[in-house]
């Protein structure tokens, strides 16, 4: 029974409300002190309470959440009439039954996104052959390099991406399903799948620390569905790794466990850098704490190396990038727009709102403002911001009441509905490695002289090696495991025109007709040499690629 004072400090029984009528056997006493001697606080009968930590006083505090979602009971007077308490009223549950009741829910997040992420793992286009773009065939190629290859490589080029190829590397020890051509985009995917699940369970655990069970569920459930989060759940890169990294530093980081904070963030820069501006948007809220200043150092300091590489590559990894364009800071307005109509009002609670928004905001804001100087940003290095996003979306809807939201959800389920579907179409990415493959196999002849342009357009036919084995690459000087490169290197100019003039046909390979044409005096000498010695017999187009045909005059097919 709870029992509190009345009027000349003897005990009387306190209001519960609605647990009337429960047994006596499960009352649990509380003594409350006299009025004289100052509120109560907890079991304590201290009035003063005692200085908030700096942390917990913030964002990483989940006191507010926690009284708003325990349901405890409010006292809102005394009553001389007996009442009992039970521990088996909805008031008065024991945290066990708490975690029995919220373990089915747990679940829906990461199995959503699992089952989102196989849903057309394989991208297969209207033949039924699945698709891959050359990003992913750099993956597939570098990954299945010897270790010393694979680390020479990457003090040439591509160190930011290093860890990830290690990783993959150790996946396809272990199974590569037999090359892309049939069951290896599986091995080469389901590495993504199995991390945005584990994203989507972070976003749901951050969330229910910071504004409950009901939030939890709608904000992972957010996160999965989200397009973008879908799109890099099948990809053979590291960004939905990156992202589950941040989403379970920012949960660790409220738990206050810094020691795994820092193990977690700093696997997370180093699978990609650009995970760092994580940091910052973590600094909003936990600036203050002693433990996040350290695990900030640390995570810096044991980053530098990558950081002092990478910078030596970045011309060569990112000289291909511009300045971002109007899309990009028109998309960056419209999610900026949403984050803060979203974060208003009492239904999100501020805690929530200091650690979502400036994950949302401050990552790409950043890297926008940076690439103004020096062009870095693409807005797949920095997917994990999402995840703000998420977590105010998914705290709103749950904080509503009434049919209002869910036209508007409904609403967005069309459009989100048909991205889905075409994300899981070879037309999504920018090209078809595997479709340019299959085209150049109808079209070449065993021995037959092939030339990419520009060089780099190699990686069309290096994820197929029993097809590039058959041809003869008249620009290679040596291959991309000898010359430690992505690519290979390419002879002098002189060279790659001797052997061009000397060969009867030559299949090249372009970039779709409009892309800019490589300046560089090799690119050059092969336009000019097929313009003036040769016949265009044939060009075909497939997705992101042109496929020419060329022979010398009058001997077309």
């Amino acid at each position: 029974m709870l029992v509190g004072p009345c009027p000349g400090g003897s005990a009387l029984p306190l209001e519960p409300g609605p647990g009337e009528g429960c047994a006596d056997a499960d009352a649990v006493p509380l003594l409350l002190p006299p009025p004289d001697e100052g509120p109560a606080v907890g079991l304590s009968s201290d009035p003063s309470p005692p200085e908030p930590h700096p942390v917990r006083a913030t964002a990483l505090s989940s006191t507010t959440a926690t009284a708003r979602n325990a349901r405890t009971p409010h006292l809102r007077r005394f009553s001389c009439r007996p009442r009992v308490w039970s521990r088996h009223h909805p008031h008065g549950k024991h945290q066990e039954d708490d975690i029995r009741r919220t373990a089915a829910w747990r679940w829906l997040p990461p199995l959503l996104a699992v089952l989102l992420g196989l849903w057309g793992l394989e991208r297969a286009g209207a033949d039924g052959r699945g698709g891959m773009w050359r990003d992913e065939s750099v993956t597939w190629q570098v990954a299945h390099r010897q270790l010393g290859s694979i680390w020479e490589l990457l003090g040439q080029v591509d160190a930011v991406h290093g860890l990830y190829y290690l990783l993959m590397h150790a996946v396809f020890q272990v199974w590569d399903g037999g090359g892309p051509a049939t069951g290896g985009l599986w091995a080469l995917r389901l590495p993504s799948v199995a991390a945005t699940a584990l994203a989507a369970a972070g976003v749901a655990a951050v969330a229910h620390r910071l504004a409950g069970e009901r939030a939890a569920l709608c904000s992972g459930v957010a996160y999965a569905v989200l397009p973008p989060v879908q799109m890099y759940a099948q990809e053979g890169r590291s960004y939905a790794l990156v992202a589950a990294a941040v989403v379970w530093a920012t949960y660790l980081m409220l738990r206050e466990r810094w020691v795994a904070y820092a193990a977690v963030l700093l696997l997370g820069c180093w699978l990609h850098e650009f995970a760092v501006l994580a940091l910052l948007a973590h600094g909003v809220s936990a600036w203050r704490s002693r433990g996040w200043r350290w695990s900030a150092a640390v995570v810096v300091v044991l980053l530098l190396p990558l950081a002092v590489v990478s910078a030596r590559q970045a011309e060569q990894q990112l000289g291909w990038l511009g300045r971002p364009g109007w899309q990009d800071w028109a998309a960056y307005g419209v999610v900026a727009v949403a984050v803060l109509l979203l974060a208003r009002g009492a239904a999100v609670p501020r805690e929530l709102v200091r650690v979502a928004v400036p994950l949302a905001l401050l990552p790409p804001g950043l890297l926008m403002a940076v690439s103004l100087v020096h062009p870095w940003y693409v807005d797949r290095y920095v997917l994990y911001a999402l995840a703000g996003l998420a977590l105010l979306a998914g705290t709103r809807l749950a904080a509503a009441r009434g049919w209002r939201p869910w036209p508007l959800v409904a609403a967005l389920l069309v459009p989100f509905g048909w991205w889905s579907v075409w994300l899981r179409t070879p037309e999504s990415r920018k090209d078809d490695v595997l479709a340019v493959a299959a085209a150049v196999r109808e079209r070449a002849r065993p021995g037959d002289p092939v030339l990419f342009m520009p060089s780099r357009r190699r990686e069309w036919l290096l994820s197929s090696p029993e097809l590039y084995g058959t041809l003869r690459d008249l620009a290679l000087a040596r291959t991309p495991a000898a010359s430690h490169s992505l690519q290979g290197t390419e002879l002098p100019t002189e060279e790659i025109w001797t052997r061009l003039v000397d060969a009867p046909r030559v299949v090249a390979l372009l970039d779709p007709a409009g892309q800019p044409l490589d300046p560089y005096p090799r690119e050059a000498v092969k336009r000019q040499t097929l313009a003036s010695h040769f016949d265009l017999c044939s060009v075909d187009e497939v997705r992101g690629a042109r496929i020419a045909l060329y022979a010398q005059p009058g001997r077309c097919p």
